[in-house]
C-alpha cells in the first residue's frame, strides 16, 4: 500500500508540473529555461512512477 500513496503522491506532482508548462507557455514571453528544467522534473517523476509501478506488478 505504500507504494501505491507514492504513486499517487508522484502523480499529482508529475500534474502540478504540467500545469505550471502549461501557465508558463501562456505567458507572451515564455522562460525557455525554465520550461526545460520544469519538462526534467516532469519526466523524472514520470520514471519514477512507472519504476514503482512495475514494483507493484
Amino acid at each position: 500500500m505504500a507504494l501505491d500513496a507514492r504513486i499517487r503522491e508522484l502523480g499529482s506532482r508529475h500534474q502540478s508540473l504540467e500545469q505550471a508548462i502549461q501557465d508558463e507557455m501562456r505567458r507572451p514571453y515564455a522562460d525557455d529555461v525554465k520550461l526545460k528544467e520544469l519538462k526534467r522534473q516532469k519526466l523524472r517523476l514520470k520514471e519514477e512512477i512507472e519504476t514503482l509501478r512495475g514494483q507493484i506488478h
